[in-house]
C-alpha cells in the first residue's frame, strides 16, 4: 500500500514553493522537454478503470466472503491466514485505485474520482480529502530539507542527529527501525492517525474524517450483527497488518535509497527530487500488478496526473525515465540500513557513517 507515514516529532518548515524562475535556466529547459513529454500520458481511460475496478473488487470480496465461509465451518485458522495475505495484496492495489483519485487521475471527472476515492478510502481505513491534501503537501516538498514533515518518513541529517538530545535519538532510532515501520506503523498510519483531525486540516478534510469514521462503524456494526464481530476481526485484522506492512515497505524505499535526492530550499530542483529522490521500484511482474505500477515512482512524480494503467507505458515511451536505475528487491533491503542525510557527501548514511 501506497501511503503517507507522518511523525509529528519531523521538522516542518514552511516556505513558499519554489517557482520556476528560482531553477537553474538550463533545468528549466529539461523539465519543460520533460512536461510535454509525459503529458499525452495523463490522459484517462474510463475502459482500463473501470477494468481495474472490476478486476480488483471482484475478487477482494470474493475472498473475503471465502474467508467468512471458512471460518464459519471451523477451517484451520493457517488457512484463513494464507487467504488473507492473497486478500491484502488486493487491498494494496485498492489502495492504488485511492491514491489515483487522490491525484484526480483515475476518471476523467473529480466526481467520479471522489466517490471512488471516498469508497476505497472507507476500505483502506483512510480519509479521502484528508489524506489527498497531505499527499499533495508531500508532491511539492519531496526532497527539500527546509520542508520536511508532512507525508514523509522523519529524517535528520547528520549535524542535526549529531547535536540532538539522546531522547531524540532514542525515538529516531525507534521510528526509522524498520520493525516499528512494519509492525506498530500499521495501527498508527491506519487505525489511529486517520480517526481524528490534523492541525492542517480544513473544513472538507474534517468531514471525510467524520463521514469515513462513520461508514467504518456502521461496517463494524453490520459484521457485529451478521457474520459476528469474531469473525470479522479474525480476518480485518491479518489483513490489514499485512497490506499495511507491504504499503509502509513501499513508501519507504520510494525515498529513502542510496543514491537519493535531498537539498536546501534555495537549490532545490524540482526535477532532480523526481528523477533522482524518487525510486524505480524493479518488482517481479505478480508484485508489480498487485502494487499498481507504484514502482515507476519516478514517473509518478515527474507527472503525479499519470494514472497508474498508464505509468509503464509512459516509461518505455520517455527514454529520460529510462536512465533512472532500477532497484531491485533484494537491493531494496539494503535501504533499511540508511537512516541520515549527510549534507556535505549529499547521500544517506548509516548512523556510524557511511557503507
Amino acid at each position: 500500500m501506497y501511503m503517507s507515514l507522518m511523525f509529528p516529532l519531523s521538522p516542518s518548515i514552511r516556505k513558499p514553493p519554489m517557482t520556476v524562475e528560482s531553477t537553474p535556466a538550463a533545468s528549466r529547459v529539461e523539465a519543460a522537454d520533460l512536461a510535454r513529454a509525459v503529458q499525452p500520458f495523463t490522459r484517462p481511460d474510463t475502459r482500463k478503470a473501470v477494468w481495474q475496478i472490476i478486476n480488483t473488487m471482484v475478487p477482494f470480496i470474493a475472498l473475503w466472503v471465502l474467508m467468512v465461509v471458512m471460518v464459519k465451518r471451523g477451517y484451520p485458522y493457517w488457512s484463513i491466514l494464507v487467504v488473507s495475505v492473497v486478500t491484502a495484496a488486493f487491498q494494496v492495489r485498492i489502495f492504488i485505485l485511492f491514491h489515483d483519485c487522490c491525484h484526480g487521475s483515475f476518471f476523467g471527472t473529480p466526481r467520479a474520482n471522489r466517490i471512488l476515492g471516498y469508497v476505497t478510502g472507507i476500505l483502506t481505513f483512510t480519509p479521502f480529502e484528508q489524506w489527498r491534501r497531505s499527499h499533495a503537501m508531500h508532491h511539492d516538498t519531496v526532497g527539500d530539507l527546509d520542508r520536511r514533515g508532512v507525508g514523509d518518513i522523519w529524517t535528520l541529517t547528520a549535524g542535526e542527529f549529531a547535536t540532538a538530545p539522546r531522547w531524540k535519538h532514542l525515538v529516531y532510532r525507534l521510528i526509522r527501525n524498520p520493525l516499528f515501520i512494519l509492525s506498530f506503523g500499521t495501527p498508527i498510519v491506519f487505525l489511529i492517525s486517520p480517526r481524528y483531525f490534523h492541525a492542517q486540516d480544513r473544513t472538507r478534510e474534517r468531514w471525510s474524517v467524520v463521514i469515513t469514521n462513520i461508514a467504518l462503524a456502521a461496517i463494524v456494526t453490520i459484521a457485529g450483527l451478521t457474520i459476528g464481530i469474531g469473525t470479522y476481526l479474525r480476518i480485518q485484522i491479518p489483513c490489514l497488518c499485512v497490506a499495511g506492512a507491504a504499503g509502509l515497505w513501499l513508501f519507504y524505499v520510494q525515498h529513502q535509497f542510496e543514491g537519493t535526492y535531498w537539498a536546501r530550499h534555495d537549490s532545490w530542483d524540482p526535477m532532480k527530487a523526481a528523477l533522482e529522490g524518487s525510486s524505480f521500484y524493479r518488482l517481479p511482474g505478480v508484485l508489480q500488478w498487485f502494487t499498481g505500477n507504484i514502482g515507476f515512482h519516478h514517473v509518478h512524480h515527474v507527472q503525479q496526473r499519470i494514472p497508474n494503467y498508464n505509468l509503464e507505458r509512459c516509461y518505455d515511451n520517455v527514454p529520460v525515465l529510462q536512465k533512472v536505475k532500477p532497484l531491485t528487491f533484494l537491493a531494496s533491503l539494503r535501504c533499511a540500513r540508511l537512516h541520515i542525510w549527510d549534507e556535505r557527501s549529499r547521500r544517506l548514511m548509516g548512523y556510524r557513517g557511511p557503507f
